[in-house]
């Protein structure tokens, strides 16, 4: 669908600087875009870029004004890319009702407006709200259930017991409620600890690609509302997360452990077992922490140390050579001075 540029300010409470009829058929990178294109400049290491970019127009905060493309100026510019996004390339919706191949166990509850695909899996007794859609080849086992206007990808697996809140997205690949890893030794044999708890994602919470969220072994695991899960997250059993979290790629939460609202967890990064890290907190990419950690703190580093003294640590490596070729000096010209004094 074609926007004229003064149309889209006006959806997103923006203005418009240069011609307000310029035509907007899509939204593409600052090297891609052409004439008929909206980009977007947010970082000033992607100004060069944006200068000549052959985009017709450029999305910008009111701080950048100086470029001779027309320009979209807007408060925030990312989340207004986020808004202009939906706007231009809406998602279509699945069709309502069950696909003949799809199968619904004894007393399972599926909402007139529900979207159940091509060989998908819904067990007995579980609930889909209304507008919730279930791509091919899922699985939902018993007794779940899914919030109105969810979305689970192809070939996500939900065990039994998981209770998902409104307007979730939980991509392909995903496993919620699998048991977690835990296990008694007992004359040298690791004898299985059978996990009788549940799974609980609050509302809209998005799950990456290939995640995994341990069900408890006695009570639940509980995601926040809004929190954000990359691809390739472990979540261990028992894990608490409170509202807002983000789990970047490849990171991984221990089980027991509790984080508060607003942590965020970077890229393969690991937690842990039974720690408190309190809302606000930051983990560096790569980092391991073995500690709880007070509420606002930045960690970094293995261990995991507050992130300023890890820089410094970090400064001080980078000097190791230097610093042991002046030491080696210093000992030579000791050891002369010994030789000299002792003639």
């Amino acid at each position: 669908m074609s926007y004229r540029l003064a149309e889209l300010a006006e959806k997103v409470g923006g203005e418009v600087r240069g011609d307000p009829d310029r035509q907007v058929d899509g939204i593409r990178g600052l090297e891609t875009a052409g004439p008929r294109d909206l980009s977007f400049f947010t970082h000033r290491r992607y100004r060069k870029a944006a200068i000549s970019s052959k985009a017709g127009a450029l999305l910008v905060s009111p701080q950048v004004v100086d470029m001779e493309h027309d320009l979209l100026v807007v408060p925030d510019p990312y989340y207004t890319l986020a808004e202009l996004l939906d706007l231009i390339y809406p998602q279509p919706s699945k069709p309502a009702g069950v696909h003949a191949t799809a199968v619904i166990g004894e007393g399972a509850v599926v909402d007139p407006s529900a979207s159940v695909g091509p060989c998908a899996v819904i067990g007995e007794r579980s609930r889909l709200a209304a507008e919730v859609e279930i791509r091919a080849h899922v699985v939902v086992g018993r007794d779940c259930e899914i919030g109105r206007e969810t979305v689970l990808f192809p070939g996500v697996v939900i065990y039994d017991d998981v209770e998902i809140g409104e307007r979730c997205r939980v991509h392909s690949g995903v496993v919620v409620g699998s048991d977690g890893f835990g296990y008694a030794q007992h004359e040298g044999v690791h004898v299985k600890l059978k996990h009788v708890g549940r799974v609980v994602v609050e509302d809209d919470v998005e799950i990456g690609a290939n995640s995994a969220i341990d069900r408890a072994l006695l009570d639940e695991t509980r995601i926040g509302a809004g929190s954000k899960v990359d691809n390739l997250v472990q979540i261990g059993h028992n894990v608490s997360l409170g509202c807002g979290c983000l789990l970047v790629s490849q990171s991984g939460i221990s089980g027991s452990t509790r984080l508060g609202d607003g942590v965020i967890v970077a890229g393969q990064s690991g937690l842990s077992g039974h720690l408190v890290l309190g809302d606000g907190v930051q983990v560096a990419a790569k980092s391991a922490v073995f500690k709880s950690v007070e509420a606002g703190k930045k960690v970094a580093g293995i261990p995991a140390t507050e992130a300023s003294s890890w820089l410094r640590q970090q400064a001080l490596v980078r000097r190791i050579v230097e610093l042991r070729r002046r030491i080696a000096t210093l000992e030579r010209s000791a050891e002369t001075r010994r030789q000299e004094i002792e003639s």
